[in-house]
């Protein structure tokens, strides 16, 4: 059954209004700095183009291999940086955002455009809630006794931690990008064409680049790998921010709110100084739920900020692989009724 300390936070979160939230962050938080956007772009693109090389010319195969594991460490970088973008926070032109937005999505071969109608509206809109934000939505027991043999392997595979870039690959990438065909309307609207385009353009060349500069291994270390690591990066980060044992996803709208959702269902995850820099503090996740708008460069003072007054109501800790682990472990199915995860070994109870 549902916590009692659970349903109290829920109960306290529910009638407060997200306005009333975002008011415990000061100016600063929400400062713009062109240094500190720019400057980190710069570096992330750098790094990117330095194992990027690396992954071609590098002497021996292995080392071009390395190279294009620490690629996709700097395309993860790039995509925090143009999720930023996509949500207003770094610059007030929405033209301007889209242009180097587009550019910084590039290396993930995620298309700009389509990231932001389906994450923006759907994801933030409607965090934890399952009937809408799809995102690392959980089987019920039933859902998942109902499976084919194989779709449940693939749900396995999906929901650990060696495999959980598959998730992405699958639920988000694939069928919200690129096999996406909504009405003509939305199409119009949302200039889906473009994105599409610049996409296919990058990735041809890079393949072909790759090709002739080092072959197969070099298409495998400067083009598969870094996709790859990127998957693995985003599907974890996404997990994370709102996969607990502590925490509940809503099938019930009555029980839902949006404070709920990114309040009470929003972790922030902390870590050494490098590793949050690195990941551009996406894992101090809460105050960018509450307001998009915050840059990446401000999320730990937001969350300072919110912390006096909400903090008791926020899942916060400290980044470990053994924690992780702990959470891949028991987070697999989720009971909707009294808000309960269970390890596929409890399936045979």
């Amino acid at each position: 059954m549902e916590a009692p300390e659970q349903r109290d936070k829920f109960d306290r979160l529910r009638p407060v209004k997200l306005g009333e939230v975002r008011r415990s962050f000061s100016e600063e938080t929400y400062r713009r700095s062109a240094v500190k956007t720019f400057g980190v772009l710069a570096i992330d693109v750098a790094v990117y183009a330095l194992f990027v090389a690396g992954a071609l010319l590098a002497p021996h195969p292995l080392l071009q291999l390395a190279s294009g594991v620490l690629a996709g460490v700097a395309v993860a970088s790039l995509f925090v940086w143009a999720h930023d973008a996509a949500h207003g926070a770094l610059f007030r032109s929405e033209g301007v955002e889209e242009v180097f937005g587009t550019l910084a999505m590039l290396p993930s071969f995620n298309l700009y455009r389509l990231w932001v109608y389906g994450h923006n509206k759907v994801h933030h809109g409607y965090t934890s809630y399952s009937p809408i934000d799809w995102i690392w939505k959980p089987d019920t027991r039933a859902e998942y006794a109902a499976r084919s043999s194989f779709a449940k392997l693939v749900y396995r595979v999906e929901r650990s931690l060696p495999g959980c870039a598959l998730h992405y690959i699958l639920r988000v990438w694939w069928p919200g990008m690129i096999t996406f065909r909504p009405g003509a309307e939305v199409r119009k609207r949302y200039h889906f064409t473009r994105s599409k385009i610049a996409t296919a353009t990058f990735a041809v060349v890079m393949i072909t680049l790759s090709a002739l500069v080092a072959g197969w291994v070099g298409v495998l270390a400067a083009v598969v790998i870094p996709w790859v690591v990127f998957n693995y990066h985003i599907a974890l980060f996404v997990y994370l921010h709102h996969t607990h044992p502590t925490l509940p996803f809503f099938d019930d709208r009555k029980e839902w709110s949006a404070t709920i959702g990114q309040i009470g269902c929003s972790t922030v995850i902390r870590g050494s100084r490098f590793f949050e820099w690195v990941s551009h503090y996406i894992l101090v996740h809460t105050p960018h739920h509450v307001d998009a708008r915050i840059p990446f460069y401000g999320l730990r003072r937001g969350w300072s900020e919110l912390q006096p007054t909400y903090g008791q109501d926020v899942l916060s800790y400290r980044f470990r692989w053994r924690t992780v682990a702990g959470i891949f472990r028991q987070c697999k199915v989720h009971d909707f009724d009294t808000h309960t995860w269970y390890r596929f070994r409890d399936l045979q109870s």
